[in-house]
């Protein structure tokens, strides 16, 4: 089979194509055609070593992927040929607390991961793709979508009518902007440009700030509450932002702490998030009862995914080289 690996230290001139042989289905397992890939920042991370990120090599990456069932080892049942899938970020979380267990078996990162023409995964994991959903879709599902949805129903429980904050135009940011409309909740964004800023509020963004021209968007989300601060942030620049969204956000608000754009280190004014009661939860994706329960929404609420661009297998070094640019809007899918 086709696949690229991460093959040592000297960023994107690290991953290279290769052969490699066909795995087949033990006892239990499925075995996937992956017709689609979708990339994550942390695909990147993991790609380039930046911020120290890349693990043991060499190295399947990507976390994300959709395509249809082969054939099924021993004692399978509920799976056949031609069936299409989504596979979660974290295969062995079912459902319940997360644990180091299931950070341990994340595709892409600690496993070999998704770019590759086929793999097998135990069948209790794979998820069911809805038929109105295409496989590049179904690809961008598993963590930022299910990240989003942790977020801001499981961890952020959010209602109608509060004010969530979202960062940017990536994948976790669409997302959350769609689930939190869904939901009723008003929307505000920092983008840096007005293009950006202008397909936002199409999205469904009340209001949309500019940050490459005033930077102090924090004093900005205030001022769109009344000084009261938003009630949600969904935080993904990490420690270079974390602190202008402590400022953002009302005493007793929740940040929903999912990205590193701006490094893994930092200094934090903790004394801000004690001084409000801010609730500050890390969150690592979700479990596959989550992608069920979210596909469910979706479903049912018509969103769709937003897909910025689509490459070509070969061309997936060009795929990386757009997600590093920063130019996307949404998500960006490798066809396999």
């Amino acid at each position: 089979m086709k696949a690229y690996r991460i093959t040592g230290t000297e960023g994107l001139a690290s991953l290279r194509r290769v052969e490699l042989p066909d795995p087949f289905p033990k006892p239990g397992e499925v075995l996937v055609r992956i017709n689609s890939v979708s990339l994550n920042y942390r695909d990147h991370m993991n790609v380039t070593g930046l911020h120290g990120i890349t693990g043991p090599v060499p190295r399947i990456p990507c976390s994300d992927g959709a395509g249809e069932v082969v054939s099924t080892g021993f004692g399978v049942t509920g799976w056949k040929p031609r069936d299409r899938v989504v596979v979660p970020f974290m295969p062995a979380w079912l459902d319940g607390d997360f644990t180091e267990m299931h950070a341990a078996q994340a595709l892409g990162g600690a496993c070999d991961g998704m770019l590759r023409e086929l793999v097998c995964l135990r069948a209790e994991s794979l998820v069911r793709l809805p038929g109105h959903f295409s496989f590049d879709e179904g690809s961008t599902l598993p963590c930022a979508a299910v990240t989003a949805w942790d977020a801001l129903h499981v961890r952020g429980r959010v209602r109608a009518g509060e004010t969530v904050l979202i960062q940017g135009t990536g994948g976790v940011s669409i997302f959350a902007l769609q689930f939190a409309r869904q939901a009723g909740a008003r929307v505000l964004a920092i983008t840096s440009s007005d293009e950006k800023a202008a397909r936002l509020l199409e999205l469904g963004a009340e209001k949309v700030h500019n940050y490459k021209t005033d930077p102090a968007w924090d004093a900005w989300a205030q001022r769109q509450t009344e000084k009261r601060g938003v009630d949600k942030v969904v935080e993904i620049g990490g420690p270079q932002t974390l602190n202008r969204s402590i400022n953002a956000a009302r005493f007793g608000g929740h940040i929903a702490l999912i990205g590193v754009l701006t490094g893994t280190a930092g200094d934090v004014r903790t004394v801000g998030i004690l001084r409000k009661g801010i609730r500050l939860d890390g969150v690592y994706v979700g479990s596959r009862s989550m992608l069920v329960e979210m596909l469910g929404v979706m479903t049912a609420a018509g969103l769709r995914p937003v897909i910025d661009s689509t490459f070509e297998f070969d061309q997936a070094h060009e795929a990386f080289r757009r997600l590093e640019s920063g130019a996307h809007f949404g998500k960006i899918v490798i066809h396999v």
